[in-house]
């Protein structure tokens, strides 16, 4: 009688491990950590609002190294977004903002659909981060909050203006 072995069974468990990889490997989802935000223009300002906090090891700039007006990507986040924005049309112009009352965080935002980076640090004086374009395409953002340092837990609220 001859023994057939089963096939995740193959000398040196190659199949095993590439399963394993493949399970652990970081998930860039649709999903955020703190929730998705929807917005057209004219939003009220109220809408535009949400909280979270940080506190990963994920360096942002293993997204990108540098945005598409040249900023460096910086810091440390959950791999996992932390918010989902989803304009539901074009928007001239919008300013993404991180309030922690003066803690040191950067910001990453990538989209629409995964096409464009913007990075953002120290917003004039505060170390609070922030980023403004002009031209938002409609389309589903990706929203990292990192910090200069990994590991470090801050509370924040995200705020979205339209100049």
């Amino acid at each position: 009688m001859r023994f057939r072995r089963p096939l995740f069974m193959f000398p040196g468990g190659w199949l095993l491990a590439i399963v394993s990889v493949i399970i652990a490997a970081p998930v860039f989802a649709n999903s955020a950590n703190f929730g998705k935000i929807s917005l057209s223009p004219g939003f009220e300002p109220g809408k535009a609002l949400s909280t979270g906090y940080t506190g990963g090891s994920y360096s942002l700039s293993a997204i990108s190294n540098r945005d598409a007006e040249k900023n460096p990507c910086i810091g440390f986040a959950d791999p996992n977004p932390d918010h989902i924005l989803v304009l539901e049309q074009n928007f001239t112009s919008l300013k993404i903002l991180i309030n922690t009352g003066g803690s040191d965080t950067t910001l990453l935002v990538q989209g629409p659909n995964d096409g464009s980076i913007l990075c953002g640090d120290d917003t004039g004086s505060s170390k609070d981060a922030s980023v403004e374009s002009s031209n938002w395409k409609a389309g589903v953002y990706k929203i990292w909050v990192g910090t200069f340092n990994p590991g470090v837990k801050k509370n924040y609220s995200l705020s979205i203006q339209q100049p």
